[in-house]
């Protein structure tokens, strides 16, 4: 039985003002007894545990998990298309997101900065708090780091110049990009040093428990970080320490990555925990969970196939055709093809309990389309996605991203032929012949963009593309920008600067001197 991290903690500083004629100043300020205060709380290992609990708690709101930030990641990107009738949401991959409307994008900023203040409690007061068990104080602490690490990656990644609080304060000043990148390395590099390998060899109040983030989580992103600032030194560094862990290794089964069949598995460094059996019911759209609120995403419905969901997403006829170009060793096509997108298969294709052609043949124009199956419970057991509640958990990082991520770095530094061996790793699992053999010798411009091809094909609707896009170059580069357009018309409407999303209106109100970002 997979752990859920659910125990969620909210502190409210309340102070109740009472004004009389005849009080001292003193006397006006109140603590509320019937709220947990900072002074009442961070006492015991139990509230250690609770305040990183808060933290991993925000990983699971509209903003970030629940739905916008996998929608931020995946729109902008050549195997994603948009028809989505909310204005705010088609306007994503289309690279026109409005100032004046911070939906999606806003929600997320928003949250991102929910989990970094709820991080900052943990590392401003688990530290003072006299804890019998040193290991779990280092534990909570790892995870504090880890998680404040991951919400500001978010930020630097996906607004560029941000705000980067270390503390708990009122007022927090932009930044530049290389600030933010800068502090993400050192919350990832303490929450290596702090975090385990495993929960499954430690005593404490956390032993045993799935869902927690570990050092090669922390690894994992350490070295992505490192190579989304092009120092890929200290990424195959990194990523090698990932490796040599021991404890990571590729499912046999590809699909087995976006269902709840085999969730916390070998290939997963970090994933979100969602359930539909823990909590309540409600919709969980934001703000401090309540007690009836739900621990579930709301992917499922909104990237969901016609009749079984909203289809605000579907994958690509780019995507469909690369899938194309290479068979497998038994001259089938790619497996990913068909736990990736559902489309009207020769020989048929189930989809809910029901077959695709069958299904759409009253309607051509759906029949010839193509729908999202990643992450959809589409196998049988759910009738559709109508109720919201997908107990999916969403994986942030998978071991096949650090073998493709390393063999980048080999082939940047150097050692294109140490290259081949990572990336076979991936394509074996699928069945591709060995590359070496079929592209001897590629050159390192070859390779490039050979691992592009790699991970487009492994990577789609996991919010991987468009990141790669941006820091590979690719729309500064005439070229692939052309290219780029003739796969995804949604790029014509590309203007410089647009790679980001813009500073949410609210955050320049509030923060004068705030500065919005290019393009904007």
């Amino acid at each position: 039985m997979k752990y859920k991290i659910y125990n969620y903690l909210t502190v409210f500083f309340t102070l109740s003002v009472v004004m009389t004629s005849c009080v001292d100043n003193e006397d006006l300020l109140q603590v509320d007894p019937n709220v947990e205060t900072s002074g009442s709380f961070w006492k015991t290992d139990q509230d250690a545990i609770e305040g990183v609990n808060a933290a991993y708690s925000s990983l699971l709101t509209d903003g970030t998990y629940m739905r916008s930030t996998p929608l931020l990641l995946d729109l902008k990107g050549d195997d994603t298309r948009s028809n989505s009738p909310w204005d705010a949401m088609y306007n994503v991959g289309r690279f026109n997101s409005n100032v004046s409307n911070p939906a999606i994008y806003g929600w997320a900023y928003e949250t991102y900065y929910q989990g970094i203040y709820r991080a900052n409690q943990v590392l401003k007061n688990v530290p003072n708090i006299d804890m019998a068990d040193k290991g779990l104080k280092d534990r909570v602490l790892g995870q504090a780091y880890f998680l404040r690490g991951l919400y500001l990656f978010h930020a630097v990644n996906l607004f560029k110049n941000v705000p980067v609080p270390t503390d708990i304060a009122t007022f927090y000043p932009q930044k530049t990009q290389a600030d933010g990148w800068a502090q993400v390395i050192a919350d990832f590099k303490q929450a290596a040093d702090l975090l385990p390998v495993t929960y499954n060899n430690v005593t404490g109040l956390d032993a045993g428990e799935k869902g927690r983030a570990t050092k090669g989580a922390a690894l994992g992103y350490l070295g992505k970080v490192y190579l989304f600032t092009k120092d890929f030194n200290n990424a195959k560094t990194a990523f090698k320490q990932v490796i040599d862990l021991g404890v990571y290794a590729l499912v046999s089964n590809y699909r087995d990555n976006f269902t709840t069949t085999n969730e916390n598995n070998s290939e997963s460094l970090f994933e979100v925990q969602f359930s539909r059996e823990a909590g309540g019911v409600d919709l969980g759209w934001g703000g401090a969970p309540a007690s009836g609120w739900g621990k579930t995403s709301a992917r499922a419905i909104t990237y969901g196939p016609r009749a079984f969901g909203w289809t605000d997403v579907q994958p690509t006829w780019a995507l469909y055709n690369d899938y194309q170009i290479e068979k497998t060793t038994s001259g089938a096509v790619d497996p990913r093809l068909d736990a990736t997108m559902f489309y009207n298969k020769p020989g048929g294709m189930q989809l809910y309990g029901q077959d695709f052609a069958s299904f759409y043949s009253k309607s051509p124009a759906d029949l010839n389309d193509l729908f999202c199956r990643k992450y959809q419970n589409s196998d049988g057991q759910f009738a559709n996605e109508y109720d919201w509640r997908s107990g999916i958990n969403e994986r942030l990082l998978r071991y096949a991203d650090v073998l493709l991520m390393y063999a980048e770095c080999l082939n940047e530094t150097g050692d294109t032929p140490g290259a081949y061996t990572y990336i076979q790793m991936v394509r074996s699992r699928v069945g591709l012949p060995n590359l070496a053999t079929t592209k001897p010798g590629m050159t390192q411009a070859q390779m490039r963009d050979q691992i592009a091809h790699e991970r487009f094909l492994e990577f789609p609707l996991e919010g991987h593309r468009f990141d790669d896009i941006r820091r590979w170059g690719w729309l500064q580069d005439p070229a692939k920008l052309a290219w780029l357009k003739s796969r995804d018309a949604e790029f014509n409407t590309y203007t410089s600067g647009r790679e980001y999303f813009p500073i949410p209106q609210l955050e320049m109100d509030n923060n004068p001197g705030t500065i919005q970002n290019d393009g904007y």
